[in-house]
């Protein structure tokens, strides 16, 4: 890594949690949060309580309208290649559980979640190549990053990195959270093999940068250890003033 672009380690952990590692580390500078404007209430004027809470879905072929961008990004830009996971994984964090099988996304999948005095807005765009158009046109809506890589496609890891890449060139501030997904696949790599893959060294000094190993599978219960680990990241990163 070039000496100029020093990258301060905050905080490094290398867990095995029911066959998930679990990682997350913070480059130095980070994306200065601005402000939003205040949030609706809930159809029965109530806020969010201490548990997620889904309160709206929307999937659709059409792209969203996009009017005048927002003064601050207030929304959770979920990406990555089709195949990834990134439907599964926004289930979870909305629901704690996937119980049924899901779709993958053809369009746009938006998603509402509650917590406390918090309502945070997810928006999915499907990974297929024509898809890949729209994904730069919403970097401006966006408050925080979450890339979605399939750990056990080595295959495609150089075009996801190339995407990436591209993403974090368009906006050299914006936090991102990389989610190595499906990490309870026969093969699949390790998050340290992935941020070497993806080149995550040379993200650019600007970007708060989190890695976690994720999996998903459908009738548990309660989420993977990993898929909460994420899920409460996000949700501290969209909280901070």
């Amino acid at each position: 890594m070039p000496g100029a672009r020093e990258i301060g380690l905050v905080g490094a952990a290398l867990a095995l949690t029911g066959g998930v590692a679990c990682a997350v580390c913070y480059l130095r500078k980070t994306r200065e949060p601005e402000k939003t404007e205040k949030e609706e209430l809930n159809e029965d004027g109530s806020r969010g309580e201490h548990v997620h809470e889904a309160t709206k879905t929307d999937t659709a072929l059409k792209a969203p309208v996009i009017t005048e961008p927002r003064t601050a990004g207030t929304q959770v830009l979920v990406l990555g290649l089709d195949g990834a996971g990134k439907t599964s994984l926004l289930h979870c964090f909305a629901t704690g559980s996937l119980e049924q099988d899901v779709c993958p996304t053809q369009g746009f999948n938006a998603i509402s979640i509650n917590k406390e005095e918090l309502q945070i807005e997810f928006l999915e765009i499907g990974g297929t190549e024509k898809l890949r158009d729209y994904w730069q046109m919403y970097l401006c809506k966006a408050r925080v990053l979450v890339f979605v890589v399939d750990s056990s496609d080595p295959e495609r890891f150089p075009l996801a990195k190339r995407l990436l890449h591209q993403l974090l060139s368009a906006d050299p501030c914006l936090p991102l959270v990389l989610l190595a997904n499906k990490q309870d696949v026969p093969g699949a790599r390790g998050i340290t093999d992935l941020y070497e893959a993806l080149d995550l060294g040379n993200v650019g000094d600007g970007h708060r940068l989190s890695v976690i190993g994720t999996q998903v599978k459908k009738g548990k219960s309660e989420a993977n250890t990993g898929v909460q680990d994420a899920r409460d990241l996000i949700i501290e990163m969209m909280s901070d003033d």
